[in-house]
């Protein structure tokens, strides 16, 4: 393997541009399904909660998978992890494009996708904090989170036009193999800090703890337990949004495949892209001075408010230009929140827990939020998805709630037991 020289001041960064085109992949090939759902569900002649049921199975593999991933990328080369998940979601999402039954779309899809990505989730935050201290860590995380609304935005017009041109089976096919070529690029540029993975046999076996005693370890931090609420609820609106919206406008607008994955997924995205870079900014410099790291809460709680009202509009409004502007507002203001949770569980939690602790976040996160799509998809077969969609609103409402409780009672005493 050639020799890369992770020691040059600017590796961080190209850090951090692997992992933005890997992660980039990642969210492309999850999207895919959601943007070619509606060919996928004419072809297996299936109900919006059959196909509910298949995000929540995907959603549920994924979720199983990541603790287990976090807890070995606490101890092994979390570069070599990286890299692995690619190769196996990749694969994954291509061989999706081959199936033909409900049986091969569990097994490629939703086992398949949830294991490769599972792998992928709690390893990036770990990797990029290892080369970001405090001064460059938001920042850092908030522009490798643009890779997942250019990702998203990309694959909301892409599949549908593929999709549309030679069926939904080739938008897999672009996707999965593009993710396939890019693992060999993973392999030659991307290292962990540490040149070996020596860590886990170096250090002694009281300062690795097992996977149980990790996740209890976590959950004796109440500022974590609150992030823990708040993802939950963050993820949980975002699967019911992504997995139906595409098709609330294809019915409520009459929109082509491609274009109600574009328009469904640009305006949010494209919002997000520009908030997640400020919020990062932002973030930073309201945590700089001493004792004013816990506003990175408020700005992540002020942004799941201010997105509620949008929410209500995404599914309410029988407007073209308002459902739009509903769905900027929704990318603007959910920005705050990404541009902080890890910044933020990272001040609360000890170095060796840091891959872990995400992992028990996306566990939680989406093991809930896995229920989203499904729990949608049978009130649309009842009663159409607009009232579904605009009631994912209260849940945004309750996460943020969980987050100002942790500013103003916990965050303080939990960060100082990180530096004492």
């Amino acid at each position: 393997m050639n020799k890369v020289d992770i020691n040059k001041p600017f590796y961080k960064w190209e850090v951090v541009l692997l992992l933005w085109v890997a992660f980039f992949l990642n969210q492309a090939d999850r999207q895919t399904f959601n943007i070619v759902l509606p060919q996928i569900q004419e072809h297996l002649g299936a109900s919006d909660s059959t196909m509910g049921l298949l995000s929540m199975l995907f959603n549920l593999f994924y979720a199983i998978t990541v603790p287990f991933a976090g807890y070995f990328a606490d101890r092994m080369s979390r570069s070599r992890q990286i890299w692995v998940s690619t190769l196996i979601f990749s694969s994954a999402t291509l061989l999706t494009g081959l199936s033909g039954g409900i049986f091969f779309l569990i097994l490629f899809r939703c086992f398949g996708m949830g294991l490769g990505q599972g792998l992928f989730g709690p390893t990036y935050t770990g990797l990029i904090a290892q080369y970001h201290d405090g001064r460059t860590r938001a920042r850092a995380m908030s522009l490798h989170q643009t890779s997942y609304y250019l990702g998203v935005i990309t694959c909301g017009f892409l599949a549908g036009w593929v999709a549309e041109k030679v069926g939904w089976q080739y938008a897999f096919f672009i996707f999965g193999g593009a993710g396939i070529l890019f693992t060999l690029i993973l392999i030659l540029r991307l290292r962990d800090k540490e040149e070996t993975p020596a860590p886990a046999v170096q250090a002694a076996p009281k300062d690795q703890p097992s996977l149980p005693a990790a996740i209890a370890a976590i959950f004796k931090v109440p500022t974590a337990v609150c992030m823990v609420v708040a993802y939950c609820a963050l993820i949980f609106g975002l699967n019911g949004y992504l997995t139906w919206m595409p098709k609330h406008m294809t019915e409520t607008f009459g929109l082509s495949l491609s274009s109600a994955g574009l328009h469904s997924m640009l305006w949010t995205h494209a919002a997000a892209f520009v908030g997640v870079l400020a919020a990062g900014a932002l973030s930073d410099r309201m945590a700089r001075n001493p004792g004013n790291a816990r506003n990175r809460l408020l700005l992540q709680a002020a942004g799941l408010l201010l997105a509620s009202p949008c929410i209500v509009l995404m599914g309410l409004s029988g407007k073209f230009g308002i459902v739009c502007a509903a769905l900027a507002g929704f990318g603007f203001f959910r920005a705050f929140f990404d541009a902080g949770t890890y910044a933020v569980l990272y001040d609360v939690i000890e170095s060796k827990y840091y891959s872990i602790s995400s992992a028990v976040l996306i566990l939680f996160g989406f093991g809930i939020g896995s229920l989203a799509p499904w729990l949608l998809g049978m009130i649309g077969d009842r009663f159409g998805l607009a009232g579904g969609i605009a009631s994912l609103a209260a849940v945004w409402v309750i996460g943020s709630l969980a987050l100002l409780v942790a500013r103003q009672w916990f965050f303080d005493k939990d960060a100082e037991k990180i530096k004492s």
